[in-house]
């Protein structure tokens, strides 16, 4: 399954209200960065064991540890959880939590 079904079928299996807000944050960061690298991480390490909720990546950036060694990784995370959702990265930089800040408490 390519990614961009994976991220359709993982916003498509949220329930409601959850998979509106989903979608409208999708959509609005790829708006904010259409050329960014789309990234799909299912929550599962490599036995196959749920270690984290999935999330949706955007953008890159290259993660630089302390011992030397790098890796990349995406710069705004979007993953459901029991709460809602949940944004990381950059994204208030950019403007977006803001805006869905303010949409969300109105």
């Amino acid at each position: 399954m390519d990614i961009i079904t994976q991220i359709e079928a993982y916003i498509a299996s949220q329930s409601e209200p959850k998979r509106s807000d989903m979608l409208t944050l999708h959509q609005r960061i790829l708006q904010l960065l259409p050329e960014g690298k789309l990234w799909f991480e299912d929550g599962k390490n490599d036995e196959g064991k749920t270690v984290s909720n999935p999330n949706i990546g955007y953008g890159s950036y290259t993660i630089q540890y302390a011992d030397g060694s790098n890796r990349a990784f995406y710069r705004i995370g979007l993953s459901a959880n029991t709460a809602g959702n949940s944004r990381a990265g950059y994204a208030r930089s950019c403007g977006v939590g803001r805006s869905i800040h303010r949409k969300r408490s109105a």
